[in-house]
């Protein structure tokens, strides 16, 4: 019964967001894997094994409601201070997700151009291998655009992103006058449209951004929610974008706003 009523009112919300447009760029902090696991008596990497199920389902759920650009932050470089046993669970479990997206069906079919971001040359060869494999099988899409952020913060890609124009500036190739908004974000590091995200979810309870995607976020809707990720439902989306909606066309300035997430 309790499924039913759920679906039901999946529908009610779809019927509800359809007219008014969907945002172009989601970005998702997926966070309380390993609360998850916690509470169930199970080890951290189980959670992280029950998240990367979750990220499978909710991308599906993006693809379907038309949202072009998604970008995902699955490891922080301050997520290098986990103990060497996590991280290596991690990473493993990274590589073969990626090596599965290279080969997936849904993929292919829907045309997603996959882009992994952050300070790679942190990361395991083997992993990094996976990245090229899967940024080689699907770099001639652009139906859809999916930015993975591992080994990313922030801070530092906005540090990378000024080193580049001022490499650029040094070569002769930019002139220092011609530098403005629009220049800088072209050297930021994903595909798409990632220099502006329109809304920004984080699930697990906690209500700030965590150095994520702080240039792209300016102007974003922020909606937060309790749901461990793993425990994140398509009813929790389709609210969080009804949130986005709301805002948009509530405020004509553009501000950061945050949204928690309906009990």
């Amino acid at each position: 019964m309790i499924r039913f009523i759920r679906f039901i009112y999946e529908r009610m919300l779809i019927k509800e967001i359809k007219p008014f447009g969907m945002p172009n760029h989601v970005a998702i902090i997926m966070d309380g894997n390993r609360r998850f696991a916690r509470r169930r008596g199970l080890p951290p990497q189980a959670g992280h094994v029950f998240g990367s199920r979750k990220a499978e389902e909710v991308l599906n759920w993006c693809w379907e409601l038309g949202i072009k650009n998604v970008t995902v932050y699955a490891f922080s470089t301050e997520n290098f201070n986990r103990s060497e046993e996590e991280k290596q669970n991690i990473f493993k479990l990274v590589a073969k997700e990626l090596r599965r997206l290279a080969k997936d069906r849904r993929i292919h079919r829907n045309r997603v151009k996959v882009k992994v971001i952050g300070k790679l040359e942190m990361l395991p060869e083997y992993v990094r291998e996976a990245i090229r494999e899967v940024e080689k099988a699907t770099q001639g899409y652009g139906n859809f655009n999916l930015n993975i952020a591992l080994a990313y913060g922030g801070r530092q890609e906005l540090i990378d992103a000024i080193r580049g124009v001022l490499h650029d500036v040094r070569r002769g190739v930019l002139r220092s006058r011609d530098i403005d908004a629009k220049t800088l974000e072209k050297y930021l590091y994903g595909e798409g449209d990632y220099a502006s995200v329109d809304l920004v979810i984080r699930t697990g309870g906690e209500q700030r951004l965590s150095n994520f995607l702080p240039w792209q976020t300016a102007n974003s809707v922020a909606y937060f929610c309790d749901a461990y990720w793993p425990e994140f439902r398509k009813i929790d989306l389709l609210r969080a974008i009804r949130a986005w909606q709301q805002k948009k066309m509530a405020v004509k300035k553009p501000a950061v706003r945050m949204e928690v997430a309906e009990a």
